[in-house]
């Protein structure tokens, strides 16, 4: 697992986050709930994944890591994705 703060990328913000991301991997997996993908995300060369969840919190994400994987696995094209936690 790779952060953004691993890669350097603290200062990249929209666009160009997805950009730096799209270069490296082919898919990007986030639980910013306030993010608002460009349009131009879905003409990336990958997926964006957002875990909706109640807060950034590690607890309120491990109800979604099933379907997570679930989504990993049968991804055949870039799509913008959102998997929401059940309440």
């Amino acid at each position: 697992m790779r952060t953004v703060q691993r890669m350097g990328w603290s200062g990249l913000v929209n666009g160009k986050l997805l950009a730096a991301a799209a270069a490296e991997f082919g898919v990007l997996v986030t639980g910013d709930r306030n993010r608002q993908y460009p349009q131009s995300a879905s003409q990336l060369p990958m997926s964006v994944v957002a875990l909706i969840a109640p807060n950034n919190r590690l607890e309120s994400f491990l109800p979604l890591v099933g379907r997570l994987l679930s989504t990993l696995a049968t991804l055949q094209k870039p799509r913008n994705i959102e998997l929401e936690a059940e309440e």
